[in-house]
């Protein structure tokens, strides 16, 4: 019964199965790369609500990676989702494999449950660190053990239309028996409009006297958003070096604003969620379910969705 869904699934097109969706960054970017979307697995309940309230068609999953039977859904396309940073990060201890949030062997566990014809994971830039070598090559040997060979990249959303300055790592696994070559995606320096440029009208919604002069302040690319973990973190832009980074746009970042400034606002003025997730390129349409700390988390901790578009289209074309 299993099997007749999924090949019915994959008559409609390419599939793809999404681990670790969150609210959305690296699901709306395959989607918008043409792969329709098995399921979405989380196990955070907020951003769940928020899948299934953008996208009520969605397939949404509330699980643990790790205890989880995917085999449903053998013979998708694709494999996607964006492991968890903190093992990886330089913000962190990076344990790597020693860390209890690494999940790259539930990854592994699951390509071999539903053996997809790619898999495309997205990590922070960190995991590329010499340090790392041995982490990766491990991946790299597991994936090729099931016939897979393995290519890793680093790009940047600044150079894909994201507003921000946001390095990322990626991992693509293609199965050998699949034969069109990879081309990854061109980067155009340049491209991305500056923070003034992404969320000018949204500082002027409420009427604030003071948006000519904090446009001309705010004219450069954001630095990169930090989400903060499940466990640690709240609804503010980061540490003291990311702070006055946002300083100098003529940000505060030491916390949110619930709405846009006032007319007669003297000071430095909070991004709201809404304007956060514009400069992490998530569509206006697009809604997150939680309290504010939860989603900024969502909106923070995600890939950028033109960055995440475009790598999905190179990983579409050695499909086709």
């Amino acid at each position: 019964m299993g099997s007749t869904k999924t090949r019915k699934t994959l008559a409609q097109g390419l599939t793809c199965l999404e681990i670790c969706a969150g609210g959305g960054g690296a699901a709306i970017g395959p989607e918008q790369a043409g792969f329709s979307p098995v399921a979405l697995l989380d196990n955070d309940p907020h951003s769940c609500a928020t899948l299934r309230h953008n996208r009520p068609y969605w397939n949404v999953v509330e699980v643990d990676i790790q205890r989880f039977d995917a085999s449903y859904w053998r013979g998708v396309d694709l494999l996607s989702g964006g492991l968890p940073c903190p093992p990886f990060s330089i913000a962190g201890k990076q344990l790597g494999r020693e860390d209890d949030r690494d999940l790259f062997p539930a990854m592994l566990k699951i390509v071999s449950m539903v053996r997809p014809r790619a898999v495309l994971i997205e990590n922070v830039r960190g995991i590329l660190a010499p340090r790392f070598t041995p982490f990766r090559e491990r991946v790299d040997a597991a994936l090729s053990t099931a016939g897979f060979d393995t290519q890793w990249a680093s790009f940047d959303g600044a150079d894909f239309g994201v507003p921000q300055k946001r390095s990322r790592a990626f991992l693509v696994a293609l199965r050998r028996d699949c034969t069109n070559p990879l081309r990854w995606p061109t980067p155009s320096p340049g491209v991305s409009p500056t923070v003034a440029t992404a969320i000018g009208d949204l500082m002027a919604e409420c009427g604030w006297k003071g948006v000519p002069d904090w446009m001309e302040q705010a004219n450069y690319l954001a630095p990169t958003i930090v989400g903060g973990s499940q466990k640690h973190g709240g609804p503010d832009l980061g540490p003291t070096r990311a702070r006055q980074a946002w300083a100098q746009l003529g940000v505060d970042g030491l916390g949110l604003a619930n709405s846009p400034p006032e007319p007669d606002f003297i000071g430095m003025p909070r991004l709201t969620v809404r304007m956060v997730a514009r400069l992490q390129s998530f569509p206006d349409s697009w809604d997150f379910i939680g309290s504010k700390t939860q989603t900024y988390r969502q909106v923070g901790n995600a890939l950028p969705v033109r960055l995440a578009a475009a790598v999905g289209k190179a990983v579409r074309k050695y499909l086709e």
